[in-house]
């Protein structure tokens, strides 16, 4: 099936879609304004960071409120839009999987970071002003190293990977018990297959043999990193792909559950309704009417 979304690279976002760039650090004082679609997905990681002004952001049909002291958080493959804004000081700092990864032999190092590529963290981090100074001190380290012209790849991944380093230590100081690393490289293998497999509607058996390791051990890892069993989360992730095809696209509720693989569109209606309170047509409905009559 088609995407229903325009895939975004940094590129574009600074209005040169064909530049390959895998790291770019902007103040939104000194940005001309991208050229891209409001709802949109990225092929990047973004954090914004604010200092002063507020905004709002729609990742999923979740809605945050931005505020100043705060941070916020975009991963590849989510559906963002930037709802609406007031004029804000401080900036964005885009990169790639790969920019991050350069010279690393493993994706652990990414995936043991619990704000990405993660639904269930809040994308969203509210911190003190003490620990956003600290923060900000290490954005300007970067944006001072960007602007030498003898910048250094190197020292910029480096101070990249001390900037999130203190972001999950923030987030750590914060938890009541943290997620251990092992739990988190676990769980992100598991929603990795999740992204490629959700369609075929298959059960929690089927990734965990993917990952070498027991259902019960699965189940384990998926509820001490998001609260939820593998099973809801695997539903969940089906159901947000239906509601995406409700909002976005002419294909009837029968359609949909023959895309994802229900056994009958009549289950398929009583799991969207369990999971929203809605049924798929009351919910296309509302969707279409927020989302596609601008």
């Amino acid at each position: 099936m088609k995407d229903l979304f325009p895939f975004y690279s940094i590129g574009h976002f600074i209005n040169q879609p064909t530049n390959p760039t895998e790291f770019e650090i902007m103040r939104f004082e000194e940005m001309e304004e991208p050229d891209v679609d409001d709802i949109h997905k990225h092929t990047f990681y973004e954090i914004l960071w604010t200092e002063k002004g507020t905004s709002k952001q729609t990742i999923d049909y979740k809605e945050y409120e931005v505020l100043p002291n705060s941070l916020f958080f975009i991963s590849p493959n989510q559906v963002h839009q930037f709802e609406e804004w007031k004029p804000l000081k401080g900036g964005t700092i885009l990169f790639t999987e790969d920019f991050f990864l350069l010279n690393h032999n493993s994706k652990d190092k990414l995936f043991e970071l619990s704000f990405l590529d993660n639904f269930y963290a809040n994308p969203c981090i509210q911190l003190s002003k003490n620990n956003f100074a600290d923060i900000k001190h290490t954005i300007d380290l970067i944006t001072n190293e960007q602007k030498r012209a003898d910048k250094s790849q190197a020292i910029t991944q480096s101070l990249l990977h001390i900037l999130l380093a203190q972001v999950q230590r923030c987030i750590d100081t914060q938890a009541k018990k943290p997620v251990s690393k092992k739990y988190l490289i676990i769980f992100k293998q598991f929603k990795a297959l999740l992204d490629n497999y959700f369609v075929e509607n298959v059960t929690a058996n089927f990734y965990a043999q993917h990952l070498n390791i027991t259902a019960h051990h699965l189940n384990l890892v998926v509820k001490n990193v998001t609260g939820k069993t593998a099973s809801e989360v695997i539903r969940a992730r089906s159901i947000l792909e239906a509601k995406r095809l409700l909002t976005f696209t002419d294909l009837t509720v029968s359609e949909i559950a023959f895309h994802l693989n229900y056994t009958d569109s009549s289950y398929f209606a009583k799991a969207f309704k369990a999971d929203t309170n809605q049924t798929p047509v009351a919910f296309k409905s509302l969707m279409s009417e927020k989302y596609r009559t601008r």
